[in-house]
């Protein structure tokens, strides 16, 4: 593919029609198996220790168990396709850089000079930040949220949690979290775009905190602590998210709008 420059718009349709369109579909089949072929080498070292890897997943919800309890599997191939399915989802979180470096790599000689200046930085965010969304879940929120269920039980329930059960709530408290982190790259985005601006961000933060709340309550359990838990940090993170919106816009020399 044929890099452009900030020359004219009218450069990329000369560059299109060195690589015509079969062109940039092999080349998009090739990098989407290469992606694919990353995961796989990730995940078929990882699956000897899946059930190591179970263990220490469910370790937050563990040390809250009463004593002479444990978890159980209430279907007959649990044993085996929950750590299959455990494994093979942690191999995608750690593919996902070269996977984002495959994409970058395929639509990075479309774009102008100075979009690649502000997309690459975003795009290294961007998996920083759903890797700390996904830390934060498991070291802060689980073991506050384990302690709340566990400690709320009536008497004469026994804890017995099904670990496939158990599999599906900590993912989607995995990808709560990590899509809330990406909160930051969002703003700039918007105000990069030109979509909105950062004194709009700023007169609309009443509605964004009541959003925040609103969203923690759908993508959490229906426990206060958890909500609080995620709609806290995505409040802070929208203000650091228009903090880093205020130094975008004033680099590329754009007024307030």
């Amino acid at each position: 593919m044929t890099e452009q420059t900030d020359a004219t718009p009218g450069d990329s349709a000369e560059s299109d029609q060195g690589q015509p369109l079969i062109a940039h579909l092999v080349e998009l089949r090739s990098r989407i198996l290469r992606s694919l072929l990353s995961v796989l080498v990730i995940f078929l070292p990882l699956f000897y220790f899946a059930n190591d890897i179970y263990t220490y997943i469910s370790e937050p919800l563990r040390a809250f168990l009463p004593d002479g309890t444990t978890m159980i599997a209430t279907e007959v191939a649990s044993p085996f396709l929950t750590p299959f399915k455990l494994t093979l989802v942690l191999s995608i979180f750690l593919a996902m850089p070269y996977i984002l470096h495959q994409l970058w790599s395929f639509v990075a000689p479309g774009l102008y000079s100075s979009e690649k200046r502000i997309a690459f930085p975003l795009l290294t965010s961007s998996i920083l930040l759903f890797y700390a969304g996904i830390a934060f879940a498991f070291y802060i929120v689980f073991p506050l949220v384990f302690g709340f269920f566990t400690s709320v039980a009536p008497d004469g329930v026994t804890i017995m949690t099904d670990i496939n059960r158990y599999l599906d709530f900590v993912l989607k408290l995995f990808f709560a979290f990590g899509l809330a982190f990406e909160i930051p790259i969002a703003t700039v985005l918007l105000v990069w775009t030109g979509a909105t601006n950062v004194e709009n961000l700023k007169r609309k933060r009443p509605y964004v905190i009541v959003g925040c709340f609103v969203l923690g309550m759908l993508l959490t359990p229906p426990d206060i602590i958890s909500q609080i838990l995620l709609a806290l940090p995505m409040w802070v993170l929208y203000e650091f998210g228009i903090l880093f919106s205020t130094f975008i816009r004033n680099r590329d020399g754009e007024g307030e709008g």
